[in-house]
C-alpha cells in the first residue's frame, strides 16, 4: 500500500450549510442594525421621558394635538429647549442678573435647601462651562497598585488648599468605570507619574465603554523620500 506524500494531500475547504450562511448573515446585519436601532431606542425613549414631564406644564391651548388632533412624540422636548435659551437670553441680561441674585440670597437662608442648590450650582457650572476647557487629555496612570494600567481623564491642576499640604505638582485624574463612565474615582497624582495619550478624550471613552473592545484608529504610515512616516 503506497502512502501519498503529504505535498500531494489536497485538502478541501468544507461548505458551509445553509444554517452557517443564515448564522453568518444574521451576525452581519445585527453589526449594522444594532447600532442604529439603539440609538432611535434611545431618542425615542429620552423625548418620550421630556414628554411626560413637560406637557402637563404646558397649557392645552399651545399643545399641537388641540389642532391637528394627532400626539405628536418630542414636542415636549422642544418646548423644553425653547423655555431654556428663552431662560439663558434673560439671565444674561441686567434684570434677569438682579431677580437671579435675588433668588439665590433668599436661598441662602435656607439650611439644607442651600447646601443642595450650591452643589447642584457648582457642578452645572463645572460640566458646562464654556470659559475653561474640561477633560481635554486622556492619560494612564498605576492604579490601583504599581503595575496595573489605568485609563483616565486630566481634569486639571490641583488648587487650593490641596497644594499647601504636598510638595509635588499634583493633576486632577478622573478615572472611570466600565461600563458606566458616569462613575469613577478622582486621584491627585504627579504630573511626573502619569502618561498622556495622543488619543482624544472620545476615543479613551469609547474604549472604557467597550470594556477594551474597541480601539481608535491609528493613522497609517505614509512613505515618504524612503522612510515610512506617520501623517
Amino acid at each position: 500500500m503506497q502512502i501519498p506524500e503529504p505535498s500531494s494531500i489536497q485538502i478541501t475547504p468544507r461548505r458551509r450549510g445553509v444554517l452557517g450562511v443564515i448564522r453568518s448573515n444574521f451576525l452581519a446585519g445585527l453589526i449594522v442594525v444594532a447600532p442604529i436601532g439603539i440609538t432611535v431606542w434611545l431618542i425615542w425613549t429620552l423625548t418620550g421621558w421630556m414628554d411626560s414631564w413637560v406637557l402637563p406644564m404646558v397649557p392645552a391651548r399651545w399643545r399641537p394635538e388641540q389642532y391637528i388632533g394627532i400626539n405628536l412624540r418630542g414636542v415636549g422636548a422642544l418646548f423644553f429647549l425653547f423655555f431654556t435659551v428663552v431662560i439663558g437670553w434673560l439671565a444674561k441680561g441686567w434684570l434677569g442678573r438682579s431677580l437671579l441674585r435675588t433668588g439665590e440670597q433668599i436661598v441662602n437662608r435656607m439650611p439644607v435647601i442651600r447646601s443642595v442648590y450650591g452643589a447642584l450650582k457648582q457642578i452645572a457650572e463645572t460640566v458646562l462651562s464654556q470659559s475653561e476647557a474640561r477633560f481635554d487629555r486622556a492619560c494612564m496612570l498605576e492604579y490601583p497598585r504599581k503595575g496595573l494600567w489605568a485609563v483616565g481623564f486630566v481634569a486639571g491642576p490641583a488648587k487650593g488648599e490641596l497644594i499647601r499640604h504636598v510638595s509635588d505638582d499634583l493633576i486632577a485624574v478622573f478615572v472611570p468605570t466600565t461600563p458606566n463612565p458616569t462613575s469613577g474615582f478622582l486621584i491627585y497624582v504627579p504630573e511626573s507619574d502619569v502618561t498622556f495619550l495622543d488619543m482624544s478624550v472620545e476615543d479613551a471613552a469609547k474604549l472604557v465603554i467597550s470594556a477594551g473592545l474597541v480601539y481608535p484608529t491609528m493613522p497609517e504610515p505614509v512613505k515618504s523620500a524612503g522612510r515610512s512616516t506617520v501623517s
